[in-house]
Parts: C-alpha cells; structure tokens; sequence
C-alpha cells in the first residue's frame, strides 16, 4: 500500500508501509461536504483560510486517466481520493485552498491535476512530476502556464551523491531560478548534502524539503540529521514542509513528539520558511486524522505566536505556490 512518506528514495510506491492501508469506504463515508467550484466561492474567504501544502488526489476513472507504465489498478489504495473526498476532511477544520502533489500512479502524465486545479480554479496549486531528460525547461515553461509552481524531484534509485548531478537536473535547478519555479524535495536525510551544494551553485532556486527530509521516519529524530537539515537554513531560499506526522517518530496522536523538531526548525528558519501539510489520503489512514495533524500547530504548539501560526498555516504556502 503506497504512503508518501514512508517509500525509500531507491523504490516504488508499491513498496511503502503497508501499515498504511486506508479503507475507500472510510473515505467515502465522509465525501458528502463537496468542494464547490472556486467560481462560486469568495476568493477573499478562499484567502483568509488555512494551505494544506501537501496532498495527492486520484480517480478511479483509469481509462480516462491511465496509469503509468508499471502500475495497475490494484495498486490504487484507496481505489479513489478525488477533490471531494480531500476537501470532507479539510473544509472543517477551515482548510481552504490545498498544493496538489502529482500522483505517482501516473508517472509523467499529469493530465488529472491539473484537469482538477483548472476545474476548481483558486483552490489548488500543483507540484508536477516530469522527465528530466525530455526538454525540462520546456516542459517546466508549459506547466508554469498552467498553474504549476513546483517539480517534485528525487533520488529515484540514485546515490545521495550522483541524484542530483545529471544535466537534467542541472537545468531543472536553473529554470527553477529563472521561472520562481520550486524544486521540491522527497528525500531521505542521507540526500541532505547534497542537496546544499546544488543550493550554494543555485542559490537562487527556490527549495522545498518535503516532510522533514524524513527525519524520524524510523521512530527516532535523529540529531545529526536533523543538524543537517538546519544546516539548509543558512540557504535562503530553502523552506521545510512541516508534515506527514501518521509516519514520523511515534506516529501516534497528538504528534507532540514531533514538537521538539518543529521548534528548532522554527528557531533556524524562521515560521516564514515553514509550511504545515497533510500528506493526505495517507494522513487519514489507520486511526490518524486530518484535524489532529493541523491542530498540532493550531493549538499544540505553544511557543508559536499568532503570526508565527499565521505562516506556517497559510502564509508560506501562499507565497510559495499561490503568488
């Protein structure tokens, strides 16, 4: 069963946590508040509420949109997490506006995001997920036209060392700098290196460190790591993603645990370079919740002030995905 975050840089989705199952009906029992079209909503109230920087959507609908080479439809699990079913969770708790994550179901094919961020226009933003060595600034040049204002990149069997030197990727960084466009992160802490030197020869091209590098993914936060993934503060255009907790430390509700991490990130970074995300549909999976991933920055997070809460929550995800 695929999580977003608990998948090792070298594999598939097939091989993450299979803890992670999620049952379609528990989704579904929660789908009837719907998302109504961004048209029909007020974009000032659509800006006043919380960013969910973080979250993958799919359909069930395979022949209209296929999956990719190697997956099949049995891999889909939940076998459907459409717009309606993110926004059951997110509009109670006041969540307004979510960054839509390219699935990996449907490798380079990001037809069904964005189909969905023209749908209900306002509401989301998009991550793409493209080939690096088929013309990437051309392709980043075309999606930025349609909405996207980040590429998820990762290791994808590389070393931590080599991921990142192909000529691809050279001018995925480059474009990124050129096009405000941001290289967002799903990496293991091991890639963190790595990933400040390509920001000392880029140092205009925004970053993203997507659920904290996976720091604590084994149920430890370990401090070399997470001294490694300070260490990025110092590059200013590098922001973290505070999120995915259903798989990090103790992976149990309230996700107090995590406190300490955010608290040093918070005091390197800075709240303005702080994003909390879901991770969703894998946050809403085995007994964890989506309102208990939020309220751990809403109200758990005690040496946080209004305003800090203000970025971490909206703000900084604003700036990165919806300017």
């Amino acid at each position: 069963m695929p999580t977003d975050i608990s998948q090792p840089a070298d594999t598939t989705r097939r091989d993450f946590l299979k803890s992670a199952a999620i049952g379609t009906g528990a989704l579904l029992a929660n789908s009837s508040a719907l998302i109504s079209p961004a048209g029909a909503a007020d974009k000032k109230s659509l800006e006043k509420g919380f960013i969910d920087a973080h979250s993958h959507i799919w359909t069930p609908d395979t022949k209209g949109y296929p999956l990719g080479e190697g997956f099949l439809k049995k891999n889909m699990k939940p076998a459907s997490f459409t717009p309606e079913q993110l926004f059951s969770h997110a509009k109670p708790v006041g969540v307004t506006r979510v960054v839509l994550i390219q699935m990996s179901f449907y490798r380079f094919d990001n037809s069904y995001m964005l189909d969905m961020m023209k749908q209900h226009p306002e509401r989301f933003s998009g991550v793409a997920v493209i080939d690096e060595n088929d013309d990437p600034k051309k392709t980043m040049q075309a999606m930025k036209a349609k909405g996207v204002r980040g590429f998820r990149i990762r290791p994808s069997g590389k070393s931590a060392d080599k991921w990142l030197a192909t000529d691809g990727m050279q001018t995925m960084w480059k474009t990124g700098a050129e096009e405000g466009l941001a290289m967002c992160h799903l990496i293991n802490p091991e890639s963190l290196p790595g990933v400040g030197r390509m920001c000392r020869k880029y140092p205009e091209t925004p970053v993203v460190i997507d659920h904290f590098a996976r720091i604590g993914v084994d149920g430890t936060v370990h401090k070399k790591e997470l001294d490694n993934l300070v260490a990025l503060a110092k590059h200013k255009k590098v922001k973290v993603k505070v999120s995915a907790y259903y798989a990090l430390g103790k992976k149990q509700i309230p996700y107090v645990d995590l406190l300490p991490m955010i608290r040093r990130l918070t005091d390197a970074y800075g709240p303005e370079r702080l994003m909390w995300a879901s991770d969703c549909p894998f946050q809403v999976a085995e007994g964890h919740d989506y309102r208990h991933s939020i309220d751990l920055i809403r109200k758990r997070a005690d040496f946080l002030s209004k305003s800090d809460r203000d970025w971490i929550l909206r703000r900084t995800a604003a700036e990165t995905f919806f300017a």
